[in-house]
C-alpha cells in the first residue's frame, strides 16, 4: 500500500515514548511503512572510529525510524491531527486534510 505521508511533512506522534511531539518527516522508508522524523525518537548509538575517516569513535544521538500508524500528519489550518484523502481537483491528483478540507 503506499503511503500518504510524504518527505517535509510536519507530522504529530500519536503514540510511543514521544507522545504528542511534533516534527518534519527527513525521511520515508515505504517498503517497511516507517518514517524517520527529524529530532524524535532518538537513539544512542556505540560506534568505533572508522580507520582512514574522520569520523570520530563515541556514542552518538540520531533519529531511528517510527511506524507511521504511530504518526498522523497535522492539519495546515489549524495543527491538530488528520487523517488524510485523496481528490482530483482542476485534473490534478492532490492530497486534502479531513479535518479541515485544505490542500496539503
Amino acid at each position: 500500500m503506499a503511503l500518504r505521508i510524504k518527505t517535509d511533512d510536519e507530522v504529530i506522534v500519536i503514540s510511543g515514548k514521544d507522545k504528542g511531539k511534533t516534527g518534519k518527516v527527513l525521511r520515508v522508508d515505504a517498503e517497511h511503512d516507517r518514517v524517520i522524523v527529524e529530532g524524535l525518537n532518538i537513539i544512542k548509538r556505540h560506534q568505533k572510529p572508522l580507520p582512514g575517516s574522520t569520523q570520530p569513535g563515541g556514542v552518538i544521538e540520531r533519529e531511528a525510524s517510527i511506524h507511521v500508524s504511530n504518526v498522523s500528519l497535522l492539519d495546515p489550518k489549524d495543527k491538530k491531527p488528520t487523517r488524510i484523502g485523496v481528490e482530483v481537483r482542476d485534473g490534478k491528483r492532490v492530497r486534502v486534510a479531513k479535518r479541515s478540507g485544505e490542500v496539503i
